[in-house]
């Protein structure tokens, strides 16, 4: 009977332990569940976060493709823009080579003017001049004539003034 009673006490210690263990690892499984659905919530979280990123990615990139097209479209603008410039400079430049050459030609023929004038002017003078000597040997000759020409016939009276 002592063995009986020694068994009932043994059985019921060992029950006794199984159902604490049996307790101890339900309670471990709920701990378990508990953090597996906490694991899961956050799982969802960060999932939709990172899907809202990749949103907020994929919209960047779409700006950012945006503004690439107009930067490129601004490099062509200052490309054109330069060309336009450059072609402006070579115009300026030419320009100012046919106002020089414009002056050279309108400074010579200024000189040229002034020459001719000059040389328009001295024969003019020449001119009168020779004239002049022309009158006076006229004269000179008309003298002449007048002094033998007879005084008594009416045409060289008219002629010498007389």
């Amino acid at each position: 009977m002592k063995l009986a009673i020694c068994l009932a006490f043994l059985s019921v210690a060992i029950v006794a332990v199984m159902v604490f263990q049996a307790v101890r690892q339900e309670l471990n499984l709920r701990v378990l569940k508990s953090r597996t659905v906490e694991n899961t919530e956050q799982i969802k979280r960060k999932e939709d976060t990172i899907i809202e990123v990749k949103s907020k990615i994929q919209a960047m990139k779409s700006k950012l493709v945006f503004v690439n097209t107009n930067i490129d479209t601004l490099k062509k603008k200052k490309t054109e823009g330069e060309q336009k410039a450059e072609e402006l400079g070579k115009n300026l430049q030419t320009c100012i080579a046919e106002k020089e050459e414009f002056e050279k030609k309108s400074n010579g023929m200024r000189e040229s003017m002034t020459t001719l004038r000059a040389d328009h002017e001295q024969a003019k003078k020449k001119a009168e001049e020779e004239i002049q000597s022309l009158k006076q040997q006229i004269l000179d000759r008309d003298k002449a004539i007048c002094a033998f020409a007879d005084t008594s016939k009416d045409e060289a009276r008219r002629l010498c003034g007389l």
